[in-house]
């Protein structure tokens, strides 16, 4: 039997909590590091280029998330068979599955990028680009269009890594990206002056390197993962669409939040608002990653089960992932509360008036995580056993529909207040949703 067999098979062995943890250490980390990755970037070109630059590369956001939706997509669907399938002890189902995501990942985000990158100049206008921010959201767009489908597929793989028990070089993946993206950022920006094009090229090598320490996966004892001969199975790649779709819808969202809060405050408070959520996007950036990270380490675990048929290791890894969130979301309440104006000024040294709007929006803002972690984790739960209807409801809820609502209602009885209060708001309504649709579930049982 290879290691990796014997390291998938634990989970049918090893204690609950002890499995957790070798999950969702690397997994949180792996996350924490990619999200001080994005703050790196912001940090970098909010002091080096100024609050402009800073408002333009937050503009072109939602492109890079776009192209990271498409890969969890694809990647976090097929992951999720792939361990039902090692879960069943299937492991010719197992391969097909990998062999089709990595093929996909590739070939959509590649014709993505090249059709978008013709429209890129209207495009940066549909953003919320104004004469001002249009420079750098060009130049930045320009590098994510034609070469994002590296950082596509490297996060795929990183998430395939991680579901055959090998969740500690998926994070190791993740150290090299973040390390060498902070040092290239520096050089590129500082040293070179290559601009906000510089940030963006950054990211692509810094992807392809951590692509290439993920790659060693293929040469240990413990690989399930193999590539075979491709062809094409319309209907493992439909069931892989629609159990993805969740984690696409995601990330989606973000961009919808990316770019309506940005239209909401260019109307309501030119670009100094929409430079003060510049600032509040990358801080919730990392919260959402630590979110991720922690909800990330559940799919691997749930989906094994599910494939054995193991309800009761499924239902405690729920119980401590659900306690963990909690925590986590009541700790990073009160950083909020207690610590908005040093986190801004990390940021460079913005005005008076960007300051105080940013600081107002993380007090208020960060209410969200009270909710947000524990929508996070049943989110993937219903992923992860295929009830793809509640995760699908959960994801578009609070970060399109609900969101959206409150974005029109809360700035006519709030003002600007109320624009930063349209995802906390979104969030307790769907946690308050999940709450009474588990309880009339629990009833049923």
């Amino acid at each position: 039997m290879s290691s990796s067999s014997s390291s998938l098979n634990q989970l049918d062995t090893q204690p609950v909590g002890r499995i957790f943890l070798r999950y969702l250490i690397p997994s949180t980390i792996g996350m924490l590091l990619m999200a001080i990755n994005i703050v790196a970037d912001g940090i970098m070109v909010g002091n080096r280029l100024g609050a402009e630059a800073l408002a333009g590369v937050g503009i072109a956001a939602p492109v890079y998330t776009l192209f990271f939706a498409i890969s969890l997509w694809i990647g976090v669907g097929a992951a999720t068979k792939y361990s039902m399938a090692m879960g069943a002890k299937d492991v010719k189902k197992a391969h097909e599955i990998f062999t089709h995501a990595i093929i996909s990942i590739f070939f959509f985000t590649l014709l993505i990028g090249l059709t978008a990158f013709i429209f890129r100049n209207p495009l940066a206008y549909a953003l919320g680009a104004n004469s001002t921010t249009f420079p750098y959201v060009s130049d930045y767009l320009l590098v994510i269009l034609l070469f994002g489908f590296i950082f596509t597929v490297e996060n795929s793989f990183s998430v395939f890594v991680r579901n055959d028990g090998a969740p500690n070089l998926s994070m190791a993946g993740l150290i090299v990206t973040s390390v060498v993206n902070i040092v290239l950022n520096y050089i590129f920006l500082y040293i070179f002056d290559f601009g906000v094009s510089g940030a963006a090229f950054a990211t692509i090598i810094a992807s392809f390197l951590g692509m290439l320490v993920l790659v060693t996966h293929f040469f240990r004892k413990s690989n399930n993962l193999k590539l075979i001969r491709f062809s094409f199975n319309k209907k493992l790649f439909a069931s892989i669409i629609v159990i993805g779709f969740p984690s696409f819808l995601s990330e989606v969202g973000i961009s919808v939040f990316t770019i309506s809060h940005n239209i909401a405050f260019e109307r309501t408070a030119g670009t100094e608002g929409v430079a003060a959520f510049a600032i509040l996007n990358y801080v919730h950036s990392v919260m959402l990653m630590l979110f991720l990270g922690m909800g990330g380490a559940i799919q691997p675990l749930i989906s094994y089960y599910q494939g054995a048929g193991n309800r009761s290791r499924m239902k405690e890894t729920m119980q401590k992932a659900t306690w963990t969130v909690v925590v986590a979301g009541a700790v990073f309440f009160l950083i909020g509360q207690f610590a908005a104006n040093p986190i801004v000024s990390i940021f460079g040294d913005f005005p008076q008036d960007v300051r105080d709007l940013a600081s107002t929006g993380i007090n208020l803002f960060f209410i969200a995580y009270l909710f947000t972690g524990t929508n996070f984790v049943m989110m993937t739960y219903y992923q992860s056993v295929g009830n793809v209807r509640m995760a699908t409801w959960i994801t578009a809820s609070r970060e399109i529909i609900v969101m959206l609502i409150f974005l029109l209602i809360l700035p006519r009885l709030f003002g600007l207040n109320g624009i930063w209060l349209a995802i906390p708001a979104s969030e307790l309504v769907v946690f308050l949703g999940v709450f009474f649709y588990q309880r009339r579930v629990m009833k049923a049982l």
